[in-house]
């Protein structure tokens, strides 16, 4: 597999490895190291500096020293000039980036080709856009006497920027780019799976021309590098995609510093046809919506609600395309479907499937490993018939596991869609103007789309109501995370 990589790839992969600090690739302080491993084969790929709270006290002085001199001095349109040359650099080594996230995540080259990179690349270039415009404003205050009242906004300070494995460059854009834009400094933490496309991106921003400082990479376990940059008390702002139990963590120990925390956690979304919708379209969607990226997707639509008057048409579509998905080397370009991202959470992921079967879940397709797709942590397309008592209708599997769940009423189902204690996204099938309003404003939660399923753009905010989350990603209301409102008072007396 490795001879269908870019020669810019093989060349990145033989010096990878050391972590990124104060615009300088530098050997972790404790000098540790760990393996990154391919999911198609389970073989090593390269190994990477083991950063511990000790690097972290580094990069956060390096983050710190940069918001003192050169990157806090930097002008709006400087700091909107170097998002938008990183942006042209990720179009660059879009060949590269892809094949890495196919490499190191599994996930289909296809995909990133199509979706990671060029969105990842549309973040930097629509927060570039907002450094310019990041004003305050004259109020008209009523206090007797004349004064001249001002807010201003200014950068929170040093950024700690935790990411999770399934979308590593992707995810990391959202954080570091509005992040950027608002002038702070950051310090990103990849997932120790996979933390190679963060590396590369770090050898890009050094080309941009960032001031050393105001982007640092630090490697490691969320319990030693991750822990560090929670605790560490120059770090004024915590952003963390990831589990609801990490999340929640994260909440205790950063309340000792009084840090501000955005969560992007889980989800287990709903997906409702109605009987009025297009029904090819939304089994094409429904498949997109639990398949996409293996299921390892925070919105994946896990729980599909069907009406009982169309059931068995939707299975026999939903079973009959699913078979066809072709599972194999992520790098293949005909790749629909790559492994899951290691040997623990494929067991994980069958375990679920091994419980749904034991509750009495009806597993129509799938259920099992493929050994035929390679030597690596492929589990095929699993589809259930279930009840909303099962687990695995009822917890985040993070998997390619769909349970199908009938339903009669619209107010029967709008319940059942709100029964959980997520709240990330939502999925409504109808030709019925009205009725997909109507149902969109009862979701509880944070993105609901309409005829279709997983889309995005660096606009849109993201976000989730209830376990899903605190805060939002995207858009202009990302900013305001990453900004504080300081308030003027001049005396004109």
């Amino acid at each position: 597999m490795r001879a269908m990589l870019p020669a810019r790839l093989e060349a990145f992969l033989g010096r990878a490895g050391r972590l990124f600090i104060g615009g300088r690739f530098v050997d972790a302080e404790e000098g540790g190291r760990f393996a990154v491993l391919d999911p198609s084969t389970g073989d090593a790929i390269a190994e990477v500096a083991r950063g511990t709270a000790r690097d972290v006290a580094r990069a956060v002085e390096a983050a710190r020293r940069a918001l003192d001199g050169a990157w806090g001095r930097t002008s709006p349109d400087a700091r909107g000039r170097l998002l938008f040359r990183l942006a042209e650099l990720m179009e660059d080594h879009a060949a590269e980036l892809a094949a890495l996230e196919a490499l190191n995540v599994g996930k289909p080259i296809l995909e990133a080709q199509m979706g990671d990179i060029p969105l990842a690349a549309q973040h930097f270039r629509y927060f570039a856009g907002w450094t310019t415009k990041l004003g305050g404003e004259v109020l008209p205050v009523s206090l007797p006497g004349e004064y001249l009242v001002y807010t201003r906004r200014e950068p929170v300070g040093v950024v700690g920027a935790i990411v999770p494995w399934n979308f590593p460059l992707l995810i990391a854009s959202w954080k570091l780019a509005p992040a950027l834009a608002a002038g702070n400094a950051v310090v990103l933490k990849p997932s120790e799976l996979t933390p190679l496309s963060a590396l590369y991106l770090a050898e890009l921003v050094e080309e941009a021309g960032f001031p050393p400082g105001a982007v640092n990479v630090v490697p490691g376990f969320g319990e030693e590098a991750g822990a560090a940059l929670v605790e560490h008390p120059d770090v004024q702002k915590i952003s963390f995609t990831g589990s609801v139990e990490v999340g929640r963590e994260i909440l205790r120990k950063a309340a000792g510093t009084f840090k501000r925390v955005t969560l992007e956690l889980g989800g287990k979304s709903p997906n409702i046809i109605f009987e009025d919708a297009d029904l090819t379209r939304a089994v094409r969607g429904a498949l997109l919506g639990i398949f996409f990226n293996q299921g390892e997707v925070c919105a994946a639509g896990s729980r599909l609600f069907v009406p009982k008057a169309h059931l068995e048409r939707i299975l026999d579509g939903l079973t009959r395309e699913a078979a066809r998905i072709r599972q194999g080397s992520p790098l293949e370009p005909g790749t629909q479907m790559g492994p899951l991202v290691s040997r623990e959470h494929m067991e994980r992921v069958l375990g679920y499937i091994e419980r749904g079967k034991a509750e009495g879940a009806t597993l129509l397709l799938g259920g099992e490993p493929n050994r035929e797709a390679g030597r690596g942590f492929y589990v095929k397309p699993t589809i259930f018939l279930a009840g909303d008592e099962h687990a695995i209708s009822r917890e985040e599997i993070f998997g390619p596991v769909l349970s199908v769940l009938p339903f009669e009423r619209l107010e029967e189902v709008v319940e059942r869609a709100n029964r959980s204690p997520y709240g990330l996204a939502a999925g409504v099938w109808t030709q019925d103007v009205k009725k997909a309003i109507r149902v969109a404003h009862a979701l509880k939660a944070g993105t609901v789309w309409i005829n279709g399923y997983n889309l995005f753009d660096a606009s849109s905010p993201w976000g989730g109501f209830k376990a899903s989350g605190i805060g939002r990603e995207m858009g202009r209301y990302a900013l305001e995370h990453y900004t504080e409102v300081k308030s003027i008072w001049l005396n004109l007396a």
